[in-house]
C-alpha cells in the first residue's frame, strides 16, 4: 500500500517553530490560569461544605486512581514521539498503524484497570485507616473515577496525535472549557445540598464527555487519520516497546516521586492529614504545571531535531530552556518559601497551617525539578531515555523509601524531605550533567549562563519580601500583592543586570519576529474572510 500525499496539516508551521510554540504555549498557561484560579478558589470552597474529612477521602481516593496510569506501560509517551518522527518523515501508513495498534492495546488496559479499581474498592478498609462509612463512600467514588481512568486509555491516542502534529493550542481549548464547567458543576451540586458522591458523579461525567472532542481534534490535525483491527501491526507494537519500556520506568518514577505521598500519608496516619497535604500539594504542583509548560511543548521539537542531527539546536534548546524555566519557576519558589504562613493562613485558615513547612520544603524540590526539565526532555527525546528512567525510578525509591522513614519522626515535613533529597541529588550530580554532555554543552557554560543568572535575582529580592511580609496586613489580596511586586522585581534584575546584552537582544528580536508573524497572520485571515 502507498501512502497518499501529507494533507496540508502533516507540514511544519508556515510562520515556523517560534510561532507553533508560542501558540501551545499561551494557550497551556490559558488553562493553567483558568485552573489555578478555579482551584484557588473551589479548594477552601470545597473544604467547607466537606470538611477535612470527606474532602481528603476525595483527594486519597482520587490519588488512588492516579497510579492506575501506570498500565499504560509508558505507551503514552512513546505515541507522541513516533507520531512526530513519522510526521517528519511524511508516513501516513506508520502513524495509522502505530494509532490503530495502541487503540486496541489501550481498550484492553482500560478493561483491566476497571477490574483493578473495583477489586480495591471492596477493600479499600484493609488498605487504609478509614471508618466503616468512610470505606463505603471511598467504594462508590472509586468506582465512579475509574470509569473515567478506564476509558482515559483508548481516547489518550486522540491526544498523542494532536500533541505529536505540535497541535496542542486546540486540545488546550477543551481543556479550558472542561475546567470551566466541571467547576460549575461542582459548585452547583455543593450548593444543592449533595453528597460527595454526587459531586463526583457530576464531574466525571463532565470529563469524561471532553474525551469526545479530543478525538475530533485528531481528525482535523490529521484528516488521514484511521482505526480499524485491520492496521493493528505486531511490528509497530515491537517498535513502541522499544521506547515504551523505559518510558514506563520514567512514569512510575515519576509517580513514586509525586504521587505517593498522599497514599504513604492515608495509610500511615489517615484521611485528615491528607487534607493538610492536599493544600500544600495544590500549591506545589500549580506552580510545577504553571512553570514547566515550556518543556512539555519541547518535546517533539527535540524528537524532530535529533532526527535532522541538528546539534547546535540541542544546544540551544538546554541553554535557553534551563534558563527561561528557572526565570519561570524561582520567583513563584522563592514567595512560596518566604509567605506560605500568611499565604496559608489567609487562604484556608489557621487549621490548615500544618501545611507551610511542606510548602516550603517542596517549593525547594519543584524549583530544582524545573530547572532540570529542559535536560531530562533532552535525555528522553534524543536517544538517552534509558538512563533517565533508571536514575528517576533509583530517585522515585529512595522517595518511597526517605517518606516512609520519616513520616514517623517529623510527620509531614518528613514525606516532603523524603521527596526533595532524591530529586536534588539526581538532578544536580546525574541528570543535568548527562544532558549537556549530549548536546555537546559545557556544564560550566551552562551554569554561568543559564543557571546563575537566573538563580541569584531570587536571592537579591528576598530581603524585599521579607520585609514586606512583616509590614503586611496579612490579608490574601496583601500577599498576592507582595508575591507580585517581588516577582517583577525578579523579573526586573535579570533582564536589566543578569543577562547579557546579547541575550536581551535575542529576546526582544524574537519577540519582534512573533509579533510581526501574528499581525501577518491576522491580516491574512481578515483578507481570506472579506474574500
Amino acid at each position: 500500500m502507498t501512502d497518499r500525499p501529507p494533507p496540508p496539516a502533516w507540514s511544519l508551521d508556515a510562520d515556523g517553530t517560534l510561532v507553533t510554540l508560542a501558540r501551545n504555549l499561551s494557550t497551556r498557561y490559558l488553562v493553567l490560569f483558568v485552573e489555578i484560579v478555579i482551584g484557588f478558589v473551589m479548594l477552601p470552597f470545597n473544604l467547607a461544605h466537606l470538611g477535612p474529612a470527606q474532602y481528603g477521602l476525595w483527594i486519597l481516593v482520587g490519588g488512588v486512581t492516579a497510579h492506575f496510569s501506570i498500565l499504560d506501560l509508558g505507551y503514552g509517551g512513546a505515541t507522541v514521539k513516533f507520531v512526530a518522527q513519522y510526521r517528519a518523515h511524511r508516513n501516513a501508513r506508520a502513524l495509522n498503524e502505530i494509532a490503530s495498534t495502541l487503540f486496541f492495546i489501550f481498550a484492553g488496559i482500560g478493561l483491566v484497570a476497571y477490574g483493578a479499581a473495583a477489586l480495591l474498592a471492596f477493600n479499600l478498609d484493609h488498605v487504609f485507616r478509614l471508618t466503616p462509612e468512610q470505606a463505603e463512600t471511598g467504594k462508590a467514588i472509586l468506582l465512579i473515577v475509574a470509569v473515567h481512568a478506564a476509558i482515559n486509555f483508548p481516547f489518550s491516542v486522540f491526544g498523542g496525535i494532536t500533541s505529536g502534529f505540535q497541535r496542542y493550542d486546540i486540545n488546550n481549548f477543551v481543556a479550558t472549557a472542561t475546567t470551566i464547567t466541571a467547576a460549575a458543576v461542582n459548585a452547583s451540586v455543593l450548593m444543592g445540598g449533595y453528597g460527595l458522591v454526587t459531586l463526583v458523579a457530576a464531574t466525571t461525567a463532565v470529563r469524561i464527555s471532553a474525551y469526545y472532542f479530543y478525538r475530533l481534534n485528531a481528525y482535523r490535525v490529521f484528516p488521514d487519520l484511521r482505526i480499524r483491527p485491520s492496521l493493528f501491526c505486531r511490528k509497530r507494537l515491537r517498535e513502541l516497546t522499544g521506547f515504551s519500556v523505559y518510558s514506563a520506568i520514567i512514569d512510575w518514577a515519576y509517580k513514586l516521586n509525586y504521587q505517593l505521598d498522599a497514599i504513604v500519608i492515608g495509610a500511615v496516619v489517615g484521611s485528615a492529614a491528607v487534607s493538610v497535604w492536599a493544600v500544600a500539594e495544590r500549591l506545589i504542583s500549580g506552580t510545577q504545571r504553571l512553570t514547566n509548560q515550556l518543556n512539555g511543548v519541547l518535546f517533539p521539537v527535540v524528537v524532530d531535531r535529533d532526527q535532522r542531527a541538528h546539534r547546535e539546536h540541542l544546544q540551544q534548546i538546554l541553554l535557553q530552556g534551563t534558563r527561561l524555566s528557572l526565570v519561570m519557576v524561582m520567583p513563584i519558589a522563592m514567595s512560596l518559601v518566604l509567605l506560605a504562613e500568611p499565604l496559608v493562613r489567609a487562604w484556608v485558615g489557621p487549621d490548615m497551617l500544618g501545611a507551610v513547612p511542606v510548602i516550603q520544603i517542596l517549593a525547594i524540590a519543584v524549583a530544582i525539578r524545573v530547572g532540570n526539565a529542559s535536560g531530562t526532555i533532552l535525555l528522553k527525546g534524543a536517544g538517552q531515555h534509558r538512563k533517565l528512567a533508571l536514575v528517576n525510578l533509583a530517585t522515585g525509591l529512595a522517595n518511597v523509601g526517605l517518606s516512609v522513614l520519616l513520616i514517623g519522626p517529623y510527620g509531614l515535613p518528613g514525606v516532603a524531605m523524603g521527596t526533595l533529597l532524591p530529586i536534588a541529588c539526581s538532578s544536580v550530580f546525574i541528570l543535568y550533567p548527562a544532558a549537556c554532555r549530549l548536546s555537546g554543552l559545557p556544564l560550566r557554560r551552562a551554569v554561568v549562563r543559564a543557571i546563575l543568572p537566573a538563580v541569584w535575582p531570587a536571592f537579591a529580592t528576598a530581603g524585599l519580601l521579607v520585609f514586606a511580609r512583616n509590614i503586611s496586613s496579612g490579608t490574601l489580596l496583601a500577599v498576592m500583592g507582595i508575591a507580585a511586586g517581588g516577582c517583577t522585581v525578579y523579573l526586573a534584575l535579570v533582564l536589566l543586570v543578569a543577562i547579557d546584552r546579547n541575550d536581551r537582544e535575542l529576546y526582544l528580536t524574537k519577540l519582534r519576529q512573533l509579533a510581526q508573524r501574528v499581525r501577518r497572520r491576522s491580516v491574512r485571515a481578515r483578507s481570506r474572510l472579506a474574500a
